[in-house]
């Protein structure tokens, strides 16, 4: 049997270490972030922008905050705002999730609802942006306490891997 001297197989996993490495260059620069009002933490792949503004879901009016980023045309993003009427957070969450769809001219392919108390449904749909490029949409739209949160994730299809979508959904935590 003929032995390897330990200095080969050293420089053979260093050049198999650098080729895999220079391969697997990140493009999404994942990083957390927390939300400025409302107490939840999220991975971004870029540095986020954050911006509010005031609107009215199903007849509530409420300040609407986003923080969002986007990489090789893959937007990512946090909105939340906080309902003073808990009664009307089903009514909210809908319009959330209709706005979403109406916003790519959208189509849904699967809804569902992944929790035991209906508090969060996920939804995955295809439609087009106003300038006529197809995308993929992927929502999970949610409640905790008084706050409503939609993260969502909107690209082409190829470019939402099961990875990238799921560690960016895996993420979010309300605190």
């Amino acid at each position: 049997m003929q032995k390897f001297p330990i200095q080969s197989l050293v420089i053979a996993l260093s050049i198999t270490l650098a080729i895999n490495l220079a391969a697997c260059s990140p493009k999404f620069d994942w990083r957390e972030v927390r939300g400025t009002e409302s107490a939840f933490s999220v991975w971004l792949p870029a540095k986020p922008a954050s911006f509010s503004r005031e609107m009215t879901l199903n007849g509530v009016a409420l300040k609407m905050q986003m923080t969002a980023a986007d990489v090789d045309g893959i937007s990512f993003a946090v909105g939340s705002a906080k309902v003073s009427d808990a009664s009307k957070i089903p009514g909210v969450l809908d319009a959330m999730q209709l706005g979403m769809l109406n916003n790519i001219h959208g189509v849904p392919e699967k809804q569902s609802s992944p929790g035991s108390d209906h508090s969060s449904k996920d939804l995955v749909a295809y439609g087009k942006l106003a300038n006529g490029q197809p995308v993929k949409f992927v929502g999970r739209f949610l409640t905790r306490g008084a706050w409503v949160y939609q993260i969502v994730i909107i690209g082409k299809d190829k470019s939402l891997t099961p990875e990238v979508v799921d560690t960016f959904m895996t993420s979010f935590k309300t605190n």
